[in-house]
């Protein structure tokens, strides 16, 4: 499957949580070109600041490959993760994160305090920016336009 394709379902994934009512971002982890979980932000539903979706993307993908270690696996994002989710990625020692749209405010990766340059992480994975960005930008703006 395409790159473009996994960041297809990452986007339907956004846009099931902004029906939801949550921001829209949305997750897929792919191993070996097939994909092992995919999620949406949850955390009104779950009442959990961390039920972001790369965090839940992540734990599923443990849960299904029953390890913490990511070590082959990629991660299609349609925001750029903030800190917290870099820090989990990291962790997870996910092998790639492509990314929709760049998150001026918010972003930990390429923005902010931008995790993977520190010298006290772990582990960087590649990094790839821009994959339906504009896409994934317009989710996230017609969403807040309906909050405001």
């Amino acid at each position: 499957m395409p790159k473009d394709s996994f960041m297809d379902l990452a986007i339907a994934e956004a846009e099931a949580a902004g029906a939801r009512g949550e921001v829209p971002v949305g997750a897929v982890i792919v191993l070996n070109g097939k994909v092992i979980s995919r999620a949406g932000n949850e955390t009104r539903a779950l009442h959990d600041v961390t039920a972001h979706a790369e965090i839940l993307a992540i734990r599923r993908a443990s849960q299904v490959l029953t390890q913490e270690r990511l070590t082959e696996a990629d991660l299609y994002v349609t925001l750029e993760p903030c800190t917290m989710c870099a820090g989990a990625i990291s962790f997870a020692r996910i092998r790639r994160v492509y990314i929709g749209a760049e998150d001026d405010k918010g972003g930990g990766v390429l923005n902010g305090a931008r995790f993977f340059e520190q010298p006290t992480c772990h582990h960087k994975p590649e990094v790839y920016s821009g994959f339906q960005a504009v896409r994934s930008a317009k989710i996230l703006r017609d969403f807040f336009k309906t909050q405001r």
